[in-house]
């Protein structure tokens, strides 16, 4: 169906850095409880994320200069799933690292990499990403938020909802309209970066069904931004937005979201000594489904470390991905209940709630299901 879609092993060179990642991370969350560690797209923790700068393990695809690692695509990949793998919080660098440090570099200017680039490797700038707004879902090309020109820069009036962190983070990108009107669709858009704490800007956390706060709204009313806020060229900010959300929809975290309540319960069923051919059959088409997801997560890092920009490929890992993430609580839930002589242990059962209210939004981050399945029907000439 997708001829690029081409399997590809991680390299060697790259598999050698998995034992010290693995040996930080494993310091970092001796003890934490399978129900925290869950949390890990979620879990906030800005000392961890310095540390893990410290240590080389942000900005690895970066050049020196700008204080990266300057290694491909595979070397991030297995550091991504060895985080997301043992439910490290990863939310003070995850989207300033995986979307706005490739974003600057690739089209911000010399002054722009130099500014905000270094502080990212060294896990000490965090970005948030201002995409979605109220009544748009996923329609991202319905922007009405509206950056003008002033006679020094910009001047910004709108509004963004469900931006990640927003309340913790130093800036945001945002994907405002400088030119037309929202029935333009994706003439007209610009990405710009706003300080958040510049006057003008109010940042209100939304408290979720899990009762943590992650999302925000974000309101804009005559904040003032300078000429050089603007990232890439005026009007190009749609073709700069579908490149980014390939770095979104395309990695390992599409596959592990739910990853620690499996291997929690598999313990479970370890402990208990169950081992029916129901059980069996159901580890084994968990395990099978990820395999296959995992392989073409690859594949499609192995597109980006040739420079490509596998959107229809990564729209694919993306829907299948999150809905095997969604389909494991519920699955593992029905097991337990269909064993109810079976004791279960308060952390599984703690994850298990956690993992089963946060679930439904695994298919709203990155991009709702039916926008994903329409950008592969026109990848294979369906619309």
């Amino acid at each position: 169906m997708f001829e690029t879609l081409t399997l590809a092993a991680l390299p060697a060179a790259d598999e050698a850095i998995r034992p010290a990642i693995r040996a930080l991370i494993e310091r970092a969350i001796a003890g934490t409880p399978a129900d925290i560690r869950a949390r890990s797209w979620l879990g906030f923790d800005a000392a961890f994320s310095r540390e893990l700068g410290a240590a080389g393990f942000l900005g690895l695809t970066l050049p020196k200069r700008y204080g990266g690692g300057e290694r491909g695509a595979f070397a991030r990949f297995i550091v991504v799933e060895e985080l997301l793998s043992a439910g490290a919080p990863v939310a003070a660098h995850w989207i300033t690292e995986r979307q706005t440090a490739p974003l600057i570099l690739n089209f911000g200017t010399e002054a722009q990499r130099n500014r905000y680039l270094p502080g990212i490797c060294r896990g000490e700038l965090i970005f948030c990403i201002g995409m979605s707004e109220p009544g748009s879902g996923s329609d991202l090309a319905s922007v009405r938020t509206r950056a003008e020109r002033t006679g020094s820069g910009w001047r910004v009036n709108g509004q963004k909802i469900w931006t990640t962190n927003a309340q913790h983070s130093d800036h945001m990108i945002a994907l405002l309209r400088t030119s037309g009107s929202a029935e333009d669709r994706h003439a007209g858009l610009s990405q710009m970066i706003i300080d958040l704490k510049a006057p003008g800007v109010t940042v209100r956390p939304i408290v979720d069904l899990t009762g943590g706060a992650h999302f925000c709204e974000v309101f804009f009313e005559d904040v003032e931004l300078p000429a050089d806020a603007l990232i890439g060229r005026e009007g190009e900010g749609w073709k700069q937005v579908t490149a980014e959300l390939a770095f979104e929809r395309s990695g390992p975290e599409r596959i592990y979201s739910s990853v620690v309540l499996l291997d929690a319960w598999i313990r479970h069923l370890q402990a208990s000594g169950r081992a029916d051919p129901a059980t069996a059959a159901l580890v084994g088409d968990f395990t099978a489904r990820m395999g296959v997801l995992r392989a073409m997560s690859i594949a499609c890092t192995a597109q980006l470390a040739a420079g490509e920009s596998p959107a229809v490929e990564a729209a694919l890992v993306k829907d299948l991905g999150t809905s095997l993430e969604q389909q494991l609580p519920i699955a593992i839930g029905d097991d337990l209940a269909a064993h109810p002589d079976e004791p279960v242990d308060a952390e599984l059962y703690r994850t298990l709630m956690y993992v089963t209210h946060i679930a439904p939004s695994f298919s709203l981050r990155g991009g709702t299901r039916e926008i994903l399945r329409g950008i592969i029907a026109r990848g294979m000439g369906l619309r």
